[in-house]
């Protein structure tokens, strides 16, 4: 189980954190600094870095999870609501992840190939709102992994 729950925690850490470096950090620097004939071919590439280290960590935290959901502590009716809450919401980070992979960076790098910022600009939004979402339900999943039955 060690091994299971540290990769859990490690690919947890590495969606949530670089969620919110991008979110936090990066998206205002960008958007303040850069006109869009760079800012959107540099979203494109850090999305193109990032976006495997996604696939990586929700793969990672899916299988560890339910490796300790059925194989150590024998399945979903013998856990508490924390871990169905943090189930529930893990999921729901995950179709928001792959709606976004499929569908407004697709169109991003679609827009951005043509040159054409202001269709590239309504993808960049609509990723910056999702991804604000994702980071939002990170946070909680994180803090109701932490806290266990004590917070839910």
């Amino acid at each position: 189980m060690s091994i299971a729950i540290t990769l859990h925690l490690l690919a947890a850490v590495i969606w949530v954190g670089g969620m919110f470096f991008a979110h936090q950090v990066l998206r205002p620097i960008a958007a303040a600094q850069l006109e869009p004939p760079l800012r959107q071919p540099l979203w494109v590439g850090v999305f193109n870095r990032f976006f495997p280290w996604v696939w990586i960590a929700f793969i990672t935290i899916l299988v560890t999870g339910y490796w300790m959901l059925f194989g150590v502590f024998g399945g979903m009716a013998k856990v508490g609501l924390y871990v169905h809450t943090m189930h529930g919401l893990g999921l729901l980070m995950v179709a928001i992840f792959l709606y976004v992979y499929f569908v407004p960076f697709a169109g991003l790098k679609r827009a951005v190939a043509e040159q054409a910022w202001p269709e590239g600009k309504k993808h960049i939004d609509r990723i910056r709102d999702l991804v604000g979402i994702n980071t939002i339900l990170g946070f909680l999943t994180i803090a109701i992994g932490a806290g266990g039955r004590f917070l839910v």
